[in-house]
């Protein structure tokens, strides 16, 4: 059963040869790009500057996905053979997961104490109580930190601080000395990401030998980590959520796991064919998958699937994610998967 869980998760989001054909087709729709993306801040002079600091406030909306949007423009020029206009670009994963916990409700406060996400309060309030939104600054704040300490915007003449939330400040950090002094471990792997390519477009020699694969490597490694260091640490905000809801939002950091493992590319128009398949609310009371009657068939069997994984993972204590990372620890392997999921999927 385990196995055929990967497969129909898998299936749903790896058809890349697919994705790739489509690419330089496809008119993008407006929808496509995470809500507000045209109005958030694309430099950072634009956040505002204190001082000699840019104050970035992680705890708005707009504010959080301008800092995804200067981590696609400074890095734009690694994916220039990937497709025209940054699309190539496997960062895009980030900021469109991010737009579709906005989109969805997912970035307000579940407890219902504040009006904060709320269209009768503040919507573009990002709860500091939100499960998914404590878990995203991991992947939000600490790649973009990590990108600053690696050099991606280059020498900056003022230092970046993020400005706390309202409650539960020891959670986080706000700073590159202040993350680089809490977590170290994590900081050198998103730093890592953005020193290998920015020594790869930097070097005559080494651009032409850029390979996705690599890249994608560095990044899914430290996409786990942020995860793997997050999720302990807010499993208490799970309890402002609904039991389906809580579910899920375990089941999809489980999945991530096998999903990273494929070096999943997360570019733009594959990470948009993927999100069709998340659910396009959050869950509540009664729900019960796959029988989720405003939800299509591919959404309830995509949750379906991600609970069967996670289930059979606990039950083996981890060991089929041990046994799909070693089938996926090579190049090859991770081709041959993506393969007998394309040829199953169609089977």
């Amino acid at each position: 059963f385990g196995i055929h869980a990967i497969i129909l998760v898998a299936t749903a989001t790896l058809n890349s040869e697919t994705a790739a054909a489509q690419r330089g087709k496809e008119v993008i729709r407006e929808d496509a790009y995470p809500p507000l993306w045209d109005s958030a801040p694309e430099n950072l002079l634009d956040f505002p500057v204190e001082g000699n600091k840019i104050v970035i406030n992680a705890w708005n909306y707009r504010e959080r996905l301008g800092a995804y949007k200067n981590l696609l423009n400074s890095s734009a020029k690694y994916f220039t053979a990937f497709g025209s206009q940054n699309f190539g670009n496997i960062l895009w994963g980030l900021p469109l997961q991010h737009g579709w916990q906005f989109r969805t409700g997912r970035l307000a406060d579940p407890s219902s104490v504040s009006s904060c996400g709320y269209e009768a309060g503040d919507l573009l309030c990002i709860s500091v109580r939100s499960w998914w939104a404590c878990m995203n600054y991991y992947l939000a704040i600490i790649p973009f930190l990590g990108a600053v300490e690696a050099g991606l915007f280059g020498e900056l003449l003022y230092e970046i601080e993020i400005l706390p939330p309202e409650e539960q400040g020891a959670d986080f950090c706000y700073s590159v000395a202040d993350c680089r002094s809490r977590i170290p471990k994590l900081m050198d792997k998103w730093k890592a990401y953005f020193e290998v390519n920015n020594f790869r477009a930097a070097s005559p020699t080494m651009r032409s030998s850029f390979k996705l694969d690599d890249a994608l490597g560095h990044m899914w490694k430290a996409h786990v980590a942020s995860i793997a260091y997050a999720s302990p640490k807010f499993q208490d905000s799970l309890k402002h959520l609904s039991d389906p809801e809580a579910n899920f939002g375990e089941d999809w950091a489980n999945g991530v796991d096998f999903i990273g493992a494929t070096y999943f590319s997360t570019d733009f128009q594959t990470t948009n064919n993927f999100q069709a398949f998340l659910p396009q609310r959050m869950l509540v009371g009664g729900d019960v998958i796959p029988f989720i009657s405003d939800f299509s068939a591919q959404q309830n069997k995509v949750l379906l699937s991600l609970s069967g994984l996670h289930k059979t993972n606990q039950l083996t204590g981890g060991l089929l994610l041990k046994l799909w990372q070693k089938a996926m620890s090579t190049e090859a392997g991770r081709e041959a998967g993506r393969k007998l999921i394309e040829d199953l999927a169609s089977s």
